[in-house]
């Protein structure tokens, strides 16, 4: 018999075969609630085949890359599974990028095709000389306006195909599924190279922890963008045949009239937006919406926090703490609401294997603090490495452990405690945001001499974001000059919150930036604030 401890083959997946089993087991049920359209899952398997035949038709091949930049809808969902079925990779990113941070992810993804929503094309054209690899931009919605580019620009409406016969393309849950890009903390964005078993066992980590069945309707407004929103939501829900709505967008004000509308019986959110539901104000929604959703899937969510979405709105399930990341999706966690050590992320979960060392990767004892490193028992549950950067791989891959950079530690019971991140890198409004491509924006300003980009602790759970910098002598730039100028600059939610003007920042030996104590100096009396200025961040 094979111990938890052993490698072992689990079965493996792909979100395609999802798609296939419940199309044959269910077609008709409806799989997309998008504001009250629906598709069912006859309609998504024929979309998905005559977006594939047609992409091929393109010249899309097995192993090539597709990139998207698409809002949350339909075609978001369509795309992703048409590239899949043909056996190509997506590439998903964030619809707010732009400039350098959009250059850079498009080109690095070595996409000859990408699909966006027209209102995105003039960011992409603006760049359109430094992306020597794209061939054809296939725009989403209304006639776009004439746009100057070295490659075609064509509507998507003229490439979603007429042949809706079945793709025979077998894809292998091997197969590179996905591009999903880190947030960059030492350098440029990195793509994680992920399976299509990844995702999938990432969904079947989610119904194990928070069961789902056919019946449930899962509401989420998560961007399709998002590996969260793609796996925990979209392919759990293929898994049970059951029913997933998707919102353009998180609303406070929105949020119970379209769980009451669309009968979702399980969230999928962000902490973050379970802090700011619990304490908006009643609603008549809400109140006829009370135990209507059992199960509510996000993290972190504090106790207090919990104590709230349980007693006031009737949910029974809320948000299993768990340590994850991108490169090994949940590696610790607590099934549903079973007991767990305060402000712990439970326990190592069965499928991998998690470790605290010290700098010379030697193990450390409980109770004590240090990197938390982590490799698979299973197959093809964690990333495949970095695209096209073998020697970012092997570097992040040490002794053949993942070291996540992060800190943390177990107590004596075997309690996992995540205690910092060892990178700089940033978290804020469910966005990771790279200090590297941040700083290398504000090093622009001809102001500027010097910039630190860093993390201070937000009373919401996550981080907001403050601008440390010295400024060339003589310049009468203000705090909300710069801010101004940056929001052409950065995508919208990385527009600080705080910048602080200073004569000198705090470094080591090697001239390096203590951003660690800057975090902890946190918003001074001398620190400008966003939210206590006449500035309004426009989401675009």
């Amino acid at each position: 018999m094979t111990s938890s401890n052993d490698w072992a083959w689990i079965e493996q997946d792909t979100a395609v075969n999802a798609l296939a089993r419940a199309v044959a087991r269910v077609p008709k049920n409806p799989l997309l609630d998008f504001s009250g359209d629906i598709y069912s899952y006859a309609d998504v398997d024929e979309l998905t085949n005559r977006l594939g035949n047609s992409l091929a038709a393109l010249g899309v091949r097995a192993g090539d890359t597709v990139t998207t930049m698409l809002d949350n809808n339909v075609d978001a969902v369509i795309a992703w599974l048409a590239i899949n079925k043909i056996g190509a990779v997506s590439v998903p990113i964030n619809t707010a990028l732009r400039g350098e941070f959009l250059r850079h992810q498009i080109s690095d993804s070595d996409a000859a095709i990408v699909i966006c929503e027209t209102e995105y094309l003039e960011r992409i054209t603006a760049i359109g000389d430094q992306l020597p690899c794209v061939k054809l931009v296939l725009h989403r919605g209304a006639s776009s306006p004439a746009h100057e580019a070295p490659f075609s620009i064509e509507p998507l409406d003229r490439h979603r195909g007429g042949d809706k016969s079945a793709i025979a393309f077998a894809s292998k849950p091997s197969d590179l599924a996905a591009l999903i890009y880190t947030s960059g903390t030492t350098g440029p964005s990195k793509g994680c190279m992920i399976s299509a078993n990844y995702i999938t066992h990432l969904a079947r980590q989610k119904l194990q922890y928070n069961p789902a069945t056919e019946k449930d309707v899962t509401f989420t407004p998560l961007p399709v963008f998002h590996l969260n929103a793609i796996s925990s939501g979209i392919t759990t829900t293929m898994l049970v045949g059951g029913k997933i709505a998707i919102a353009p967008r998180f609303s406070v004000s929105n949020f119970w009239p379209e769980i009451e509308r669309s009968g979702a019986t399980i969230a999928s959110i962000l902490g973050s937006m379970g802090i700011l539901l619990a304490q908006a104000p009643d609603n008549e929604s809400m109140k006829r919406c009370f135990g209507q959703l059992h199960t509510i899937r996000g993290n972190p969510f504090s106790p207090e926090i919990k104590t709230i979405w349980r007693e006031r709105f009737g949910a029974q399930r809320v948000a299993s703490m768990d340590y994850g990341l991108t490169e090994a999706a949940v590696v610790t966690g607590v099934p549903g609401d079973s007991v767990v050590a305060p402000n712990s992320s439970g326990r190592r979960i069965p499928e991998f294997d998690v470790r605290i060392v010290d700098d010379q990767d030697r193990e450390l004892p409980a109770g004590e603090r240090g990197e938390i490193i982590v490799r698979p028992r299973r197959p093809h549950i964690m990333f495949e490495g970095y695209w096209r950067r073998p020697a970012e791989t092997l570097k992040v891959m040490r002794n053949m452990w993942l070291h996540t950079g992060d800190i943390g530690m177990f107590d004596k019971d075997g309690f996992f405690y995540f205690i910092d991140r060892k990178k700089d890198y940033l978290r804020r409004r469910g966005e990771n945001i790279s200090s590297f491509e941040m700083e290398a924006a504000f090093s622009t300003h001809p102001d500027i001499s010097e910039v630190a980009v860093h993390a201070v602790l937000s009373p919401a759970g996550e981080d907001d974001l403050k601008v440390t910098a010295i400024l060339h002598e003589g310049s009468t730039l203000t705090e909300e000059d710069l801010c101004r100028w940056c929001m052409d600059k950065v995508p919208y939610y990385a527009v600080p919150r705080f910048i602080e003007f200073r004569n000198t920042l705090p470094k080591n030996p090697q001239g390096r930036v203590l951003k660690y104590q800057l975090r902890d100096e946190g918003a001074t009396g001398s620190t400008w604030d966003l939210e206590k200025s006449d500035l309004k961040v426009v989401k675009r």
